[in-house]
């Protein structure tokens, strides 16, 4: 007779469900800007039927000429407790954050990314937000640094030891296997430092975070109550899920949205938020606004060549044109900050500060005017050396910008000429001839140290 088995236990195993594969950066941000291009087909040379595919692609696209603008443009509205321009659309925020860098969450560091900070810590999304990638880099190198000092303390007790015996002794102390390795052969404490870096070990890295575990039985198992008496009430997960509202909007500087508006035609701003907005704010009547409310407290005497937003912005546009992903460099202080291709691939390789340069002679008249542009031009070497010593500690190289400002009269005689558009004030405004009155100049600086300079 066989012997009675009992009946085996259900065994649960874990079972790690795999990470969804995230996106190719390169791909979510391939666009350097929210327009949509067409290039021609490749030319293969020993095919000529690609010639032909060339050939009706560009006649195609003279004929019937596809938008390079969205349907409809993205809405915003100007916020004047702020001094920013608000956009809500989800759409239109993702729009302009993955397609040239625009802007800045006002709840994150700078993507949007609120929503998905809110949905990892309710368990409902697993991979990571770059503000906890950037915390988890500050630990580790706080870590590092802490380990680095630990080592270069006992590489020292442990030298002045050596030394300490080798003159008991009387004579010249046998170097250990350790110093050996580390090339430690009973020289002076100053000149530990390859032994110190020999003995710095980098703390190994944080395990990753385990993935969401689900127990899976081999049997069915049978229900047992809670207490002897009440069954369990089985409720459906999904339904214990709360809906998260997305309470985050996009910052747009002033001279983001006006490249958005005027330069690239995308955007529209309205005067206040929906539903109370109903038609956009002109460009005109934009470019009023903003140069007005860039003084504080905001003016409304008559503007200047040389109004805060006029610098701000045309170093804006020149660097937009010529490539750069440009950014504001509030937390390095200075006024812009140049990136190759966005924030989410590298750090800032410029930081730019806008001056302005009165090299018309309307500014050199008459004595007062004299003394006024020299208050406005003038910069003392302190600050000259803080600002290249603040850029230099975060690696970056500084870019000064002077903007040649022109004469108010050769101002207001192109504002005013030709163009029956008139502003909130009456000035009639011809953006791009007032625009293209002004000149960039660029000069970069480094910090000359003698250690790193030696012939």
């Amino acid at each position: 007779m066989t012997p009675n088995t009992a009946a085996k236990p259900s065994i649960q195993r874990p079972i790690e469900t795999p990470l969804a594969p995230r996106p190719s950066l390169g791909v979510i941000y391939a666009k350097p800007l929210p327009l949509n291009t067409y290039p021609l087909p490749p030319l293969i040379p020993h095919n000529p039927i690609s010639i032909l595919h060339i050939a009706f692609t560009y006649v195609y696209q003279i004929l019937v000429p596809p938008s390079s603008h969205p349907n409809v443009p993205y809405k915003a509205y100007w916020s004047p407790e702020t001094g920013s321009v608000h956009v809500n659309d989800q759409k239109a925020i993702r729009a302009l954050w993955e397609n040239g860098f625009f802007g800045k969450g006002n709840l994150s560091r700078s993507e949007p990314s609120w929503l998905d900070r809110e949905k990892r810590k309710k368990g409902l999304l697993v991979n990571e937000t770059s503000e906890e990638v950037t915390k988890q880099r500050r630990e580790e190198r706080k870590r590092f640094k802490k380990e680095r000092a630990r080592k270069e303390r006992e590489a020292i007790e442990e030298k002045l030891k050596e030394e300490n015996r080798s003159k008991e002794n009387g004579g010249t102390a046998t170097p250990t296997a350790r110093a050996k390795y580390e090339g430690v052969n009973g020289g002076p404490v100053q000149n530990l430092a390859e032994s110190i870096e020999a003995l710095v070990v980098q703390e190994p890295e944080d395990p990753p975070t385990p993935a969401p575990i689900l127990m899976q039985n081999d049997g069915p198992t049978p229900k047992q109550p809670l207490n002897g008496h009440t069954q369990p009430t089985i409720t459906n997960p999904d339904s214990t899920i709360p809906s998260i509202q997305n309470q985050e909007h996009l910052q747009l500087t002033p001279s983001e949205a006006f490249f958005l508006t005027y330069a690239l035609g995308i955007l529209s701003i309205y005067p206040s938020a929906p539903p109370n907005s109903s038609t956009p704010i002109p460009t005109s009547h934009l470019l009023h606004l903003f140069r007005s409310t860039s003084y504080q407290p905001p003016t409304t005497s008559p503007l200047r060549p040389d109004d805060p937003f006029l610098l701000s912005y045309i170093t804006y546009h020149h660097f937009r044109s010529l490539g750069w992903v440009v950014r504001p460099g509030l937390k390095f202080g200075v006024d812009w900050l140049l990136y190759l291709r966005g924030p989410v691939f590298s750090h800032a390789e410029f930081a730019v500060i806008v001056l302005p340069a009165y090299t018309d002679a309307y500014w050199r008249e008459t004595e007062e005017v004299r003394k006024e542009t020299g208050r406005r031009e003038k910069r003392s070497w302190w600050w000259v050396h803080c600002v290249n010593r603040v850029q230099s500690q975060v690696r970056k190289t500084l870019v000064v910008v002077w903007v040649e400002v022109p004469g108010v009269e050769e101002v207001e005689r192109v504002s005013r000429g030709g163009n029956d558009e008139g502003d909130v004030d009456g000035e009639v405004v011809d953006i791009g001839r007032l625009l293209g009155l002004y000149k960039v100049r660029e000069m970069t600086l480094k910090r000359w140290i003698p250690n790193r300079e030696r012939d």
